[in-house]
C-alpha cells in the first residue's frame, strides 16, 4: 500500500443546478483512520465520497490529500479506490482477471499481475476462488474480490459506498468484522458511507455525521452516541429520549431510565405503557408521561420478566440528572 497520508476538505462544496448538495464543509481524517459517514438519504454523504474519489466534479473548495490539492486529477492519479455499492464486478472474467484488470490496463505483464492479484486475494483469503466467475461467489465472496480489485491499486485511502447494504444481516456482521481487521492490517485510511447507524458505530474510529449537506458532528463513536450536539443526532443515532427543561433541550440515553414499581416514590414518574417491543436481550417499552409526553425505556428481558406488565399498565420512572445531555437548539 501507499503511505498513508491526512485526508482535508476546505470549504468543499458541492451544487446540482440551485441544489447544494454539500455545504461549505470543512474536515481533516487523519491518515490511517476508519472514517465512517453517517446519515440519512440526501444528506450528502454520497456526494462527498464521489468528490473524493473524482467522480463528481467539485463546485467550491478543496480536497487534499497530504499537502497536495487533488481537486483537478482524475480518478486514477488520486492515490484513492474506490468499492461501488453494487461491487461492479466484470461478469465475463474471473475472480483473478478482475482483480488484474487495472493493471493490465496499465501495461502490466501477464505474470507480474497475476502474481500481485493473487497476492491480494490471499490477503482477502479468497485465493482459493481465483478461477471462478462473479455468478459462482455468494454475496459476501463477490464483497471481497471488490475489495480485492479495488485494493490492487495500492491506494493512500479506500473508499467505500454502502458496502454492506447487500448482505443479509448474518453475513453483514461478519464481514464488519473483516474489514475492521483488513484496515488494521493494511493501515490505510477506509471512509465508509453508511445510513446504519449500529455498521458506524462498529466500524469507525470516527464519524461524520451530516444532514442537509452539512456536518453535525465529528467524534468516536462513544462521544456521538453519549453526547449528542442536537436534536437531530439523538433522534437519528437513536437510544435516545429528547426532553425540554425551562425551554432547552436535553437528552437521556433510553438505558438510563430506571423502571420503578413503588407508587410511594415521590421521585418517579407515573408512565402508562402504550408498546412493548421485543428486541432481543432488550425490552423496549413506550408510554405516555404527564411531565414529558411520550417516552422510551430499554429494559434487560430479565428485568422485564420479573416484573412483568403489559400495555395500558401504569409503571414509574426516573433518572439520575446527571445523566442527562444538554443539546444544541
Amino acid at each position: 500500500m501507499n503511505n498513508p497520508e491526512n485526508l482535508e476538505f476546505a470549504i468543499l462544496t458541492k451544487k446540482y443546478g440551485e441544489t447544494i448538495a454539500v455545504d461549505s464543509i470543512n474536515l481533516k481524517i487523519p491518515a490511517g483512520t476508519y472514517c465512517c459517514f453517517l446519515g440519512p438519504s440526501g444528506c450528502g454523504k454520497t456526494s462527498t465520497l464521489r468528490m473524493i474519489a473524482g467522480h463528481e466534479e467539485i463546485s467550491g473548495g478543496d480536497i487534499l490529500l497530504g499537502s497536495n490539492i487533488i481537486n483537478d486529477l482524475s480518478p486514477a492519479k488520486r492515490g484513492t479506490a474506490m468499492m461501488f455499492q453494487n461491487y461492479a464486478l466484470f461478469p465475463h472474467l474471473s475472480c483473478l482477471d478482475n482483480v488484474a484488470f487495472a493493471l493490465k490496463m496499465r501495461g502490466i505483464k501477464k505474470k507480474e499481475r497475476y502474481d500481485k492479484s493473487l497476492e491480494i486475494l490471499k490477503l482477502v483469503q479468497m485465493e482459493n476462488y481465483s478461477d471462478r466467475y462473479p455468478n459462482q461467489l455468494s454475496g459476501g465472496q463477490q464483497q471481497r474480490v471488490a475489495l480485492a480489485r479495488a485494493l490492487i491499486t495500492n491506494p493512500s485511502i479506500l473508499l467505500l459506498d454502502e458496502p454492506l447494504s447487500a448482505l443479509d444481516p448474518f453475513l453483514r456482521i461478519k464481514m464488519r468484522s473483516e474489514l475492521k481487521t483488513l484496515q488494521k492490517k493494511l493501515g490505510i485510511s477506509f471512509i465508509h458511507v453508511t445510513h446504519s447507524q449500529d455498521e458506524a458505530m462498529a466500524l469507525a474510529d470516527m464519524i461524520v455525521v451530516m444532514n442537509n449537506g452539512k456536518i453535525e458532528q465529528v467524534g468516536n463513536p462513544y462521544e456521538v452516541f453519549n453526547k449528542p450536539k442536537n436534536e437531530f443526532i439523538a433522534n437519528f443515532v437513536g437510544g435516545h429520549n429528547v426532553l425540554s427543561k425551562n425551554n432547552k433541550p436535553y437528552s437521556i440515553r433510553m438505558d438510563h431510565i430506571e423502571v420503578n414499581f413503588d407508587k410511594s416514590n415521590k421521585n418517579t414518574y407515573p408512565m402508562k405503557v402504550s408498546e412493548i417491543e421485543f428486541q432481543g436481550q432488550i425490552i423496549k417499552i413506550t408510554g405516555i408521561t404527564d411531565t414529558f409526553g411520550k417516552l422510551s425505556v430499554s429494559l434487560s428481558d430479565d428485568i422485564f420478566l420479573q416484573n412483568k406488565f403489559d400495555i395500558n399498565d401504569e409503571i414509574f420512572i426516573s433518572w439520575n440528572k446527571v445523566k442527562e445531555n444538554s443539546l444544541e437548539l
